[in-house]
This record gives structure tokens, sequence and C-alpha cells, in this order.
């Protein structure tokens, strides 16, 4: 096979797409975009989603006293939490939607409990109607439900926010293989942060 030259095919890198609607106007296309939003962490410090203008975020909605799929997600997010805990450019937020009995003294106990660093994974609560309402930003479902375990029907979606304040990927909680995907996922988009 003397003279054949052999060169490699290089793979173009995964690009993860904006999810949601999007608007055009003239040339510009108006992607989906987290709304501003002011809850208290578990230390009782006033956050919003400009405290993570610097970073992207993996995200979910919970309530410390769910009977049903919560601690299953929770296990899951440690996954993550334990495979990006170097990287300081990935934070971990969870929301509750039952902030009449997760108050923030009670997320620092959870997060004490989960034995994280409340600095990289922060617990939010605040006024329950808003926290409702910011889950559909997150295309996740969370509502108040008498008929559900624990009084509230939702879903065990996590989902993964650029620096823009856009969705980029999500997984299902529940499903272990689902976030070993989303765990490529979370590569993917710290690699075109590092690479900006």
């Amino acid at each position: 096979m003397a003279g054949i030259t052999f060169t490699a095919c290089k793979e173009t890198p995964k690009k993860l797409p904006i999810i949601g609607e999007r608007e055009i106007i003239g040339k510009d296309t108006i992607f989906h975009k987290i709304p501003q939003f002011s809850f208290l962490n578990q230390d009782s410090i006033e956050i919003s989603n400009r405290d993570f203008d610097q970073n992207i975020y993996v995200t979910d909605f919970f309530f410390t006293s769910c009977p049903s799929i919560c601690p299953k997600v929770k296990r899951q997010m440690l996954r993550i939490y334990d495979k990006f805990e170097n990287d300081p450019v990935l934070k971990i937020v969870s929301h509750t939607m039952d902030p009449k009995r997760d108050t923030p003294t009670r997320l620092k106990t959870f997060a004490e409990n989960l034995e994280v660093d409340t600095d990289r994974w922060i617990f939010l609560t605040g006024d329950k109607d808003s926290l409702l309402d910011m889950s559909e930003n997150y295309f996740i479902a969370a509502y108040e439900d008498k008929e559900a375990p624990g009084g509230f029907d939702h879903s065990g979606k996590i989902v993964l926010v650029d620096k823009k304040r856009h969705v980029r990927a999500f997984a299902e909680g529940t499903d272990p293989d689902d976030v070993t995907d989303f765990l490529t996922d979370i590569q993917v988009l710290i690699n075109e942060v590092n690479s900006n």
C-alpha cells in the first residue's frame, strides 16, 4: 500500500440545542430564556439568577418530605455533583415546591444530610406560586395536588441551563441511564463555555 496516504476524520464536537420556543424578529432569533427570579437559599440569603451569570447550572424541583420520586432524583443529582465537584463553572440549583415546610433552616439540614457544599449546590425556597410558576419556564411539571403523594404532583426532570439562561438539555432524574447521557451533555456545555 505504498504511496497511499490516510487522513483521520476529525469528529465535529457535539453541540447542544437551545430548547424551547423561539421568535424571529427581523434577522434576530429570540430564544426562550429563564426569567428573572429571586428566592431565599438555605442560609436565608436572597439569590437571583444574576448570581449564576458566570455559571451553567443543573436544576430540579423537589420537596424534602416527598414520599415518591424525589429521593431517586436526588441520588442522580448526587451523581452529577460528584462527577463535576471540582469544576467551578457548574452549579446545582434545587427549588422546593413546598416552601411552607421547606424553610431555609430545613433546606440547610437537608443539604447537610446530603453532605454537599452549598456554595456549589444551592437550595431555594420562597413564595409558593412564584416557585411553581418558575417550574414551567424550565419545562418541569410541578403543581399542588391534594390527591398526590405529599400534596404535590411533579415530574422528576432535571434541566441544564447555560450562562445566557437558555435551557440546553434535560433528563428524567428517575432514570439512571438517561442521567448517564445527561452527564455527557453537561460536559459538552462545559467544554463550550471553556472554549469561549
